[in-house]
């Protein structure tokens, strides 16, 4: 089965030929979608394949799941399905979460895992839980996103489209409210973790916290921005992604 045959997982890009695959973990609210302008800042050179949860975009009929190790575990299971291949995991807020909690479950039934993980916008999981991570009813969410700028604000000022959000909104907020960190042995890949300088919630030293999570050597790289700086600084990203993953820079 490739990814383009599977529910959990999207490409942007037919015409990517890399022999690297980047496996991408949108943000709590986001989907697929969120990175398709990396896809195509990175074609055809690396394969990038965004990760789908449940309860959005087409997949909007499914419920979404509120458990982060729960949703990790169904990832997990879905990449054993795909042909092997090198790949990297790179997961944004949210998904850095998802995306740990997936590599550690392959490297505990000691099957195939990501040779690296680009982990951005989100704090260390074995430090103390944040108060945004435990947000009560709508408005409070919707504040949220508004400070952080996650989402157009017309978009939020519409109210059939805030219908069709609020319930991936609670779901997943739901989800990081509830999470806990449980210690266990430390990743056997490289880290590279990602910060916006300005990110209202992730300072640089609850970032570089993840260093600890792994025995090899990693790296902290600072963006100008905001939590999602991804946006405005993609030309930026694009070219870090490329240097982890050890491909030229795009000409």
């Amino acid at each position: 089965m490739s990814a383009t045959q599977s529910r959990w997982f999207r490409r942007f890009d037919s015409t990517a030929e890399g022999e690297l695959t980047l496996i991408c973990f949108p943000h709590a609210g986001g989907a697929a979608s969120a990175y398709l302008g990396l896809s195509r800042a990175l074609a055809p050179d690396i394969d990038v394949v965004a990760v789908q949860y449940p309860g959005r975009q087409d997949r909007r009929a499914e419920p979404a799941l509120t458990s982060l190790t729960h949703l990790a575990r169904a990832v997990a299971e879905e990449l054993t399905r795909l042909p092997q291949r090198p790949y990297t995991f790179f997961g944004h807020s949210m998904g850095a979460v998802v995306a740990y909690e997936t590599a550690r479950i392959l490297a505990e039934f000691d099957l195939a895992t990501a040779q690296s993980l680009i982990l951005s916008g989100r704090g260390a999981p074995s430090r103390a839980p944040r108060a945004t991570d435990r947000l009560s009813g709508d408005a409070a969410l919707i504040g949220e996103i508004r400070r952080l700028n996650g989402t157009n604000g017309r978009v939020l000022d519409d109210p059939e489209v805030l219908e069709m959000v609020l319930p991936t909104l609670r779901a997943d907020y739901g989800a990081l409210g509830s999470y806990r960190w449980l210690p266990g042995p430390p990743l056997d890949i490289p880290l590279t973790v990602m910060v916006g300088s300005s990110d209202p919630i992730v300072t640089v030293e609850d970032a570089a916290g993840w260093l600890a999570h792994s025995t090899r050597p990693g790296e902290v790289l600072t963006f100008e921005g905001g939590h999602f700086y991804l946006d405005a600084r993609l030309p930026s990203v694009a070219a870090a992604v490329r240097s982890v993953l050890g491909q030229p820079a795009a000409v």
